[in-house]
């Protein structure tokens, strides 16, 4: 059972970035997912959620600007983030909150002003 979080990277204040999360290992259509992230000095946040059905879930600090979507088929979680802020920086971790609180090991997301 295994997430493995790829995408993230440096990149200017304003600027986008596409987060891949590709599944094994369990039926990855039959789990809700979601992306946390962990910035220093602060607590882990719940970015966006999606439910095995496309129901999703964003929180207000990325509400308008990052979009989770996930392909059954390819087993693989994305998030979408435009419009990136410096307060976006953060380690981001796929989930799947059904199998025990799985998460990856995070991809870096800086964005610098």
């Amino acid at each position: 059972v295994q997430l493995v979080e790829s995408g993230g990277g440096l990149v200017q204040a304003g600027g986008s970035l596409r987060l891949s999360c590709i599944a094994s290992g369990f039926i990855f259509s039959a789990n809700a997912m979601g992306w946390y992230r962990l910035a220093p000095g602060k607590e882990r946040e719940l970015v966006a959620g999606i439910s095995t059905d496309g129901i999703t879930y964003h929180a207000d600090s990325v509400k308008g600007r990052f979009t989770i979507s996930r392909d059954n088929a390819k087993s693989t979680l994305y998030l979408q983030m435009n419009s990136l802020k410096p307060e976006d920086t953060a380690m981001y971790y796929c989930a799947a909150p059904g199998l025990d609180g799985l998460l990856g090991r995070g991809t870096q997301v800086t964005v610098s002003s």
